[in-house]
């Protein structure tokens, strides 16, 4: 809105003054100065922002991805460790016949038993 007051001194407002009889003035919607050039500008930093975005997301994906593997073989290793620790404490393994009775096996078989699954446990997780 825009109103002269008493002193000749024009105003403008978002809201008529109540006292006095004001002008209703439309305002250009768009900023002065905004050209097609500078819109053009506002447009490719916008694209380029959200393909930084995109980037962004994909490598944070990938990286959670690589960590949840990480993590997964750190438990595998852990358990297999815990296993090779247990068959150290083991003096001989048996196998079950089919009546279900222990037949222990030789200690070639027992000593071939040990390096296959410390092997393993190399593999696995590296030497250790």
């Amino acid at each position: 809105y825009k109103w002269t007051d008493a002193n000749g001194q024009v105003h403008f407002g978002d809201r008529p003054p109540a006292e006095k009889t004001a002008e209703e003035v439309a305002i250009n919607a768009e900023p002065p100065g905004k050209d097609a050039a500078a819109s053009e500008r506002i447009r490719k930093m916008n694209e380029f922002l959200g393909q930084r975005q995109a980037e962004r997301e994909v490598r944070q994906a990938e990286e959670a991805k690589i960590q949840r593997r990480a993590e997964m073989q750190e438990a595998r290793c852990r358990k297999l460790k815990a296993q090779l620790k247990h068959m150290a404490s083991v003096s001989t393994f048996y196998n079950l016949n089919e009546d279900g009775e222990k037949v222990f096996v030789s200690e070639e078989d027992n000593t071939r038993i040990r390096e296959r699954f410390s092997q393993r446990v190399r593999q696995a997780c590296g030497k250790s």
